[in-house]
């Protein structure tokens, strides 16, 4: 990964320099995970490609999450002061720069995208499945619906869930959709769809569980749902429990890419690191 962190900061430099520009990198480079970029490359590898060929994309991809994060952190938003360990984007620069630099890291993942070496076609599907996973049918519509459920008193489990399909599964959607874009296997998508989505939930759970038995200097950043009282997988189902959902989330997961049968190892290893993780 310290390829691609190269990779995506040259990208940022490139950029004139501006307070924005330095908000901009501060947050893409405040040691993310790369989950997203990560499940990409092993996607690739499964289809016998490079992932070099999907750094562009896994840039795009990267920006959008960080943008989120930027604007989720605000004061409008969750009102979060910590993140991955240090300041929140807008404590370390101010709202405004904040706000713009989400702005501009959402503009810029769109010509990233259409950097990738593929056919033109191709890089419309990627530009075009971006815009979707990332806006107000994907990720923008979980965080509308996240917003929503604060205002209620009671959510079921059927509303949480739908709101980690969104909130946090459409950005797990878009790298194995472009997996396949970019190796050119249209006909797989459905199959990556019902993997991203089910993944989206566990992934979520798992962060439930973690938010629910940590604390927010292990976990690196601020723990709002407790302190806003968010309705959560944890907090609706008890903890052995969503603990027992997230592990059939798994089972599902590895049932759909028993289907696509590639040489998915890698992938899986990063799957069921993700189920296990600590923080």
């Amino acid at each position: 990964m310290s390829d691609f962190n190269a990779y995506i900061q040259e990208k940022i430099f490139a950029l004139a320099p501006s307070p924005v520009r330095d908000a901009m990198e501060y947050s893409l480079m405040n040691g993310g995970k790369r989950v997203r970029p990560q499940l990409l490359f092993d996607a690739l590898k499964a289809y016998g490609i490079a992932p070099e060929a999907g750094y562009p994309m896994a840039a795009a991809i990267e920006m959008v999450h960080t943008y989120s994060l930027i604007h989720d952190d605000l004061p409008a938003m969750d009102d979060d002061d910590l993140r991955r360990g240090k300041p929140s984007c807008h404590k370390a620069f101010d709202e405004a720069t904040a706000i713009l630099a989400g702005d501009g890291l959402l503009s810029y993942s769109f010509q990233m995208a259409l950097q990738s070496p593929v056919s033109d076609r191709q890089k419309v599907q990627l530009a075009d499945s971006l815009a979707q996973y990332a806006g107000c049918e994907g990720m923008i519509l979980g965080q509308s619906l996240d917003l929503e459920a604060e205002r209620r008193e009671d959510s079921t489990l059927d509303q949480i869930l739908e709101i980690d399909r969104y909130k946090t599964g459409q950005l797990l959607v878009l790298p194995l959709v472009s997996a396949a874009i970019l190796a050119d296997r249209e006909q797989d998508i459905p199959a990556w769809i019902a993997i991203g989505t089910a993944l989206g939930i566990q992934f979520q759970i798992v962060d439930d569980i973690l938010d629910a038995t940590s604390t927010e200097q292990e976990m690196g950043k601020s723990l709002s749902d407790a302190r806003n009282h968010k309705a959560t997988a944890v907090s609706l189902l008890g903890l052995e429990e969503a603990k027992r959902y997230a592990r059939q989330s798994l089972e599902g997961i590895e049932a759909w890419l028993d289907r696509l049968a590639l040489e998915d190892e890698a992938l899986r290893s990063t799957i069921h690191a993700l189920l296990d993780r600590k923080k």
